[in-house]
């Protein structure tokens, strides 16, 4: 990666953000990513003292369908990851890779300054942007 350039999160990210009530079944969140095509939904806060949760298909892969659990029955709430990390979008690439590396994790929400949802950012999306630069 040449040191000379600042890459942010904001321009490796995928903007677009889909997300899911914590009370939605498993089979709801399955139909919403089909037709968003994504991988990854961010599951809404209850109230402003909450914090964002996270599904991804790996959970669904992981606690669902491995288990043999309905897609029915099961929330998503029951499945999801919550809290998650969270990036600034002004972050540089080489600062958001070292932090979800350290934690073991493959994406990342990206919020705003008022800590909204504005994207998500995969190590992916960072090291082949990163390649670019």
């Amino acid at each position: 990666m040449n040191q000379d350039k600042h890459v942010t999160v904001n321009a490796a990210m995928t903007g677009s953000v889909r997300t899911i009530d914590a009370m939605a079944s498993v089979k709801e969140a399955i139909q919403v990513m089909r037709d968003g095509g994504v991988s990854s939904l961010v599951v809404n806060k209850r109230d402003d003292h909450d914090e964002y949760g996270l599904l991804v298909v790996a959970d669904i892969a992981r606690e669902v369908i491995a288990t043999d659990r309905s897609i029915d029955r099961v929330s998503v709430y029951e499945v999801m990851s919550k809290p998650i990390l969270t990036v600034p979008a002004d972050m540089q690439v080489k600062y958001a890779v070292r932090l979800l590396m350290r934690f073991g994790l493959s994406r990342a929400l990206v919020v705003d300054h008022e800590r909204e949802p504005v994207g998500i950012v995969t190590l992916r999306d960072m090291v082949l942007r990163a390649e670019l630069a």
